[in-house]
């Protein structure tokens, strides 16, 4: 008779005096911890999202279902019970009875002049302020991003100074030229990051190879600061749609209001509150911003986190 070879159970592997190594408690563990983690993301992402979901299904309600009184309402109406048919009536009058088309191009407007000209100053003091003032480019550097932080509430009297000096009151170029003044300096210091993160080797290369400084700086220097340039497009262009408080108080005609302000004088008329359309406003503005954010995400934070290390 031909004996079976009967397999034998590994030996727990010591880990330490006294301390044994058991697999399968380790891969549960493991497990665990992975489950809790995504458990927790989980947790936050249905946290965050919530509003989101609620805003768009307020959309689409009628008045009989968003005005229902709170007894009339099943456990289930904040995820938006519709006991009537869903309707585009509310994106028709948001979009046709009112003017917000008419603020979302002034907006438009605003943010791309407000991005060019951001770009256009503070890239050229940033690369000056890293690779040719030596010694003294960082703390100016700093004393730029300290400018940042003035609250914007102490600088109305004199912002608005000059915007009448300037005769550019009720204008949505007074917001073009306000806007800079909080963009540039921010930026100037993120782009010093990045230009401080890029060896000096590369333009010196480059100019050996026959290049300017210019000609280096437009063919070495740029290409590898776009996730800095992308961050300072994002920054500036999304502050100029949140921004209230100049533009409320720049602007008075309606047809050169742009979304912040022209939305709530718009859609809130006295002690009426068109909810539906004002959810519809606010969410036709956030797909796009989200969808910029999330195609150029990995580039936007690398943009943050080198410029905070670095400058």
């Amino acid at each position: 008779m031909s004996s079976q070879l009967q397999p034998i159970a590994p030996p727990p592997i010591e880990s330490g005096p006294g301390i044994s190594y058991n697999p399968r408690t380790a891969r549960a563990k493991r497990i665990g911890a992975r489950a809790a983690l995504y458990s927790t993301a989980m947790f936050f992402v249905i946290f965050a999202a919530m509003p989101f979901a609620w805003m768009i299904l307020t959309i689409f309600k009628q008045n009989a279902d968003l005005y229902q009184q709170p007894m009339q309402k099943s456990p289930f109406s904040f995820w938006g019970e519709l006991n009537q048919p869903p309707t585009l009536e509310n994106l028709r009058f948001l979009l046709w009875d009112t003017n917000y088309l008419v603020f979302v191009k002034n907006s438009l407007v605003v943010g791309f002049f407000t991005v060019v000209i951001t770009l256009l100053l503070a890239m050229p003091a940033a690369y000056a302020l890293t690779r040719l003032s030596g010694g003294w480019g960082e703390s100016l550097g700093i004393a730029i991003f300290l400018v940042y932080l003035i609250p914007p509430t102490l600088l109305f009297l004199p912002m608005t100074r000059i915007i009448s000096e300037l005769n550019l009151k009720n204008s949505i170029w007074s917001l073009v030229v306000v806007y800079p003044t909080f963009t540039i300096p921010f930026c100037t210091w993120l782009l010093m990051g990045f230009f401080k993160s890029i060896p000096w080797d590369v333009e010196e290369q480059a100019m050996i190879d026959g290049y300017s400084r210019f000609g280096a700086i437009i063919r070495a220097v740029l290409p590898l600061s776009v996730p800095g340039i992308l961050t300072v497009i994002v920054f500036s262009f999304t502050l100029s749609l949140h921004e209230f408080v100049y533009s409320l108080a720049f602007v008075t005609s309606t047809a050169n209001k742009t979304i912040s302000t022209g939305v709530t004088t718009e859609l809130i008329r006295g002690d009426i509150y068109f909810w539906q359309a004002l959810m519809a406003a606010s969410v036709l503005v956030a797909i796009p911003i989200a969808i910029l954010y999330n195609l150029f995400l990995d580039r936007f934070i690398a943009g943050f986190t080198l410029g905070a290390v670095k400058g």
